[in-house]
């Protein structure tokens, strides 16, 4: 076996082909970034449309990094520039068709369903949800309150978002929905396990369903990993032991690793307006002492010292019964 091989993340994925595909996709990029879209019938279409290729070829490089085996400190850079393209072509877009609504992703469709809640998904993990709120300035004025996957994972990075029981897809959804609200890990773990079984064969709808089948120079390069980020966001965000489902070939078990052991120490500098505030998970290392504050739950803050165990919270859970429970805590104010 050789190195690529040995740290590639899915075994679809060939050296050549990865080594064919990854300068095309930047290239592509970089054309986007400087060319108009040759169709459209005015000059803001063509650029949104040039902008939509540039965010499409972005999120495609990334995930295909990331099926290579690329650090994910390195990708944890990267993660803005998916972000930037889609808030430039969904402000383009906005523009050409007079419309401050429409969204860049349309959940109807469970390509880009999935691209939504991989992007969400891929900013808990990486621990950038600074990033969050940019995201639901895109999608909120389409799809707030309108699906449950979405509130749920974006409720445990940002405040305000909603309980609703409904969602676009129930196939395969509904069993990852479930596993939030089960009254034990065992049954949440199942719920993720049925979950990572049922996922492929549901893309079926999905653009690059059975691309693997055409990964080489003569086919096309639209396989880039089949990854259920969303997956490993709900393992992280409740804790559960992945054990059962580790190495289920669409678990992204280096993003959930990632996540556990993410020094929260890197989080300590004073930050600025452009990253957002400083947020420690439950259980990792407090980096400074001060009031520090749950997302999510309407409770007072709590002084916590630096060097100390970021505690539980107190509060309601969904079912709305007072327990103790993990969150994530942004530093309020200095004590």
């Amino acid at each position: 076996m050789d190195d690529f091989e040995a740290g590639r993340r899915q075994r679809f994925l060939s050296k050549r082909y990865y080594d064919w595909l990854l300068p095309q996709l930047t290239e592509q990029i970089e054309y986007w970034a400087r060319h108009e879209a040759p169709s459209g019938s005015t000059e803001t279409e063509r650029k949104a449309l040039a902008a939509r290729y540039r965010a499409s070829y972005a999120h495609r490089r990334f995930l295909l990094e990331f099926t290579g085996g690329k650090s994910l400190i390195a990708l944890r850079d990267e993660l803005p520039l998916l972000v930037d393209t889609l808030e430039s072509y969904t402000t383009l877009n906005r523009d050409a068709i007079k419309d401050d609504s429409v969204p860049p992703l349309m959940f109807g469709e469970i390509g880009e369903y999935d691209k939504a809640m991989q992007l969400i998904s891929l900013c808990l993990l990486l621990h950038r949800t600074e990033l969050l709120p940019r995201l639901s300035n895109m999608l909120d004025p389409f799809y707030r309150a309108q699906d449950t996957l979405y509130e749920d994972l974006l409720s445990y990075g940002m405040d305000g978002r909603y309980d609703v029981d409904k969602w676009f897809h129930d196939r395969p959804y509904r069993l990852l929905i479930n596993s939030f609200y089960r009254d034990s890990e065992e049954e949440s773990i199942r719920d993720i396990a049925a979950y990572l079984e049922a996922w492929y064969a549901a893309m079926n709808d999905a653009p690059w369903h059975d691309s693997h089948l055409k990964a080489n120079e003569q086919e096309g390069g639209a396989y880039v990993g089949y990854w259920a980020v969303e997956a490993a966001a709900a393992t992280f965000l409740l804790e559960l032991d992945d054990t059962p489902f580790r190495d289920h070939v669409a678990y992204p078990k280096d993003l959930v690793d990632f996540a556990r052991d993410f020094d929260a120490r890197q989080q300590s500098q004073p930050t600025s307006l452009d990253t957002g505030p400083v947020t420690v998970r439950t259980g990792q290392i407090c980096p400074e002492t001060g009031i520090w504050k749950a997302q999510g739950h309407n409770v007072p803050g709590v002084l916590v010292r630096q060097g100390e165990r970021m505690p539980d919270v107190f509060a309601p859970d969904r079912n709305g019964t007072l327990r103790q429970q993990p969150a994530l805590w942004e530093f309020e104010r200095k004590a």
